[in-house]
């Protein structure tokens, strides 16, 4: 699955690693060991997009 870069509300220090760190357009399977150490999980960020997404990606 490819997703947006994201940056975490409130976890400076988080968001500023990812933001220099990962990709602008973020392949959770090819980037998963980076999305892993910056303590991100893709299923998480799947829960709080607006909406939602009726169940996809579980």
């Amino acid at each position: 699955m490819h997703i947006d870069k994201l940056t975490a509300g409130g976890e400076t220090d988080k968001a500023t690693q990812a933001e220099s760190e990962l990709p602008h357009k973020v392949d959770t399977d090819k980037d998963s060991g980076l999305l892993s150490k910056l303590g991100i999980d893709p299923q998480d960020l799947l829960g709080k997009l607006p909406g939602g997404l009726g169940g996809l990606g579980r």
